[in-house]
């Protein structure tokens, strides 16, 4: 029980999305403190209480500020902006894990940065196609992956509005889409959004 704590509070601090470290790491301090208990090493005990509190009130945060329309803001930049080259570089290998088939920025792209503060949780990339904004890239970051930042594009800005779309195409490629719970719907392999 000892050793198996002491794993999965190591595994834990391998964590780069937070909500998970968080968890990892409360459960992790649970077993520590039922096993330090049981053997009587009280300091322990009251060092994995103490963690532990500090995991639920961290974990309680997150999850009310994940979906707070206050916690995130989207910002509408150009795609000749240097740092949306920058953010794009910085992630390039993990937005090819997560969308294959992003090919670049274009002069007419639209490019939103979703930003948690002065940090940038995500970028989305659309181009018009008639009515339609097709999505060219929708990136979060590793640490935002729990919380689904682009959600506050979809449905609490009001980019859409100002684009004048009638739908939101996604791409065919795009690896654990998160669409459905946004209100998309399936459309021959697509997922698409009706703008109200």
């Amino acid at each position: 029980m000892g050793w198996g704590g002491s794993a999965l509070l190591v595994f834990s601090l391998l964590q780069s999305r937070e909500l998970r470290f968080r968890i990892l790491n409360l459960i992790a301090c649970v077993v520590l403190l039922a096993f330090n208990a049981a053997i009587e090493v009280w300091p322990m005990v009251g060092m994995n209480v103490v963690l532990s509190a500090i995991n639920l009130w961290f974990i309680a945060r997150l999850l009310r500020e994940g979906h707070d329309a206050a916690s995130f803001e989207v910002l509408r930049v150009r795609p000749d902006d240097a740092y949306v080259a920058h953010v794009l570089e910085n992630h390039r290998a993990d937005i090819r894990k997560f969308q294959p088939d992003f090919a670049g920025l274009t002069d007419s792209s639209t490019v939103c940065l979703v930003q948690k503060g002065d940090e940038t949780a995500g970028i989305v990339v659309l181009h018009r196609d008639g009515d339609d904004a097709v999505v060219d890239l929708d990136y979060v970051s590793a640490r935002y992956r729990d919380f689904t930042p682009g959600e506050f594009v979809w449905r609490k800005s009001t980019l859409l509005a100002q684009l004048g779309v009638r739908r939101v195409v996604t791409s065919p490629n795009m690896v654990g889409a998160y669409y459905a719970r946004l209100g998309f719907h399936e459309e021959g392999g697509r997922f698409v959004l009706d703008v109200a």
